[in-house]
């Protein structure tokens, strides 16, 4: 595996694999693997001729008094993780090297999905990165986790409303043995907070139990995810929210395709979790 530090570097490495013919996939992280990250790039490694990580825990995305200066980073624990999963080219830039002194553009999605979104700011940093990865590393497929399954929309809309000619996959969520989602992020709870944080999931499966068995009224099963969660002294819920699963518009009447999506802080910890639902 190749180890770039600097745009220029990855970036004619890049043009001569597609010169050869060769298709590249983008698997672009923030470092601190998980099996969750390994999937994504197995499933690159499955599609593509070339498979390229980004390492890059970016500065624009975090929000004040978010955890950018504690994000778990461990970028040697890293690279062997990826060589070990046969990955070709690990691009891993500093913020100058991404963000140059002066720098000033910025990539903004507007829309219904943004709107939907707790972050101020965030996602003009997620899209901002984003574009330049795909502008620096050329892929024609890139790969992101549908735990991110907000974060994915936006970036679709970005790449179709801005013609990047390549093509988003998004890749399951990968889940602990006890069904917590596999986030970078875990390493900050503690154990009380780990058993606890099984909340999520359980809440999602009871929500996805109800609309099964009948239950079509959003109100209701909102109460029902707010009631599950509640059940752990440590949650504080941002949101748990029932959205159409392709625009994430607000749905009264549960029908077709449904994103039940979360955001609940243990602690300092804000975690997410997302369960699509199809009914007739």
């Amino acid at each position: 595996m190749q180890t770039f530090n600097t745009i220029n570097d990855i970036q004619n490495w890049c043009r001569d694999q597609k010169r050869q013919g060769k298709s590249i996939g983008l698997v672009p992280t923030m470092g601190y693997l998980h099996a969750g990250h390994l999937a994504l790039a197995a499933e690159a490694r499955s599609r593509c001729d070339i498979v390229v990580v980004s390492i890059f825990v970016n500065p624009i995305q975090f929000g004040v008094g978010e955890d950018f200066e504690d994000y778990p980073r461990d970028l040697r624990r890293d690279s062997n993780l990826l060589e070990q999963a046969g990955v070709d080219a690990l691009f891993a830039p500093s913020v100058r090297e991404m963000y140059p002194v002066g720098y000033g553009s910025y990539v903004e999605v507007t829309g219904e999905i943004t709107e939907k979104l707790s972050r101020p700011g965030h996602f003009r940093g997620v899209t901002t990165v984003v574009s330049k990865l795909f502008n620096i590393c050329l892929p024609d497929l890139a790969f992101f986790g549908q735990k991110d399954a907000q974060q994915a929309m936006v970036i679709e809309k970005m790449v179709k409303e801005l013609n990047f000619p390549l093509q988003i996959i998004r890749v399951p969520i990968i889940r602990e043995a006890d069904g917590l989602a596999m986030s970078s992020r875990n390493v900050y709870l503690n154990p009380d907070q780990r058993s606890q944080a099984l909340v999520l999931n359980q809440s999602l499966q009871k929500a996805r139990e109800a609309i099964m068995a009948g239950e079509r009224d959003t109100d209701r099963v909102r109460n029902l995810l707010q009631a599950t969660i509640g059940t752990s002294p440590e949650a504080n819920v941002d949101y748990a929210e029932i959205y159409d699963a392709t625009t994430l518009a607000d749905v009264k009447e549960i029908d077709g395709s449904v994103l039940i999506a979360l955001a609940v802080r243990f602690g300092t910890t804000r975690l997410i979790d997302n369960l699509i639902v199809e009914v007739q």
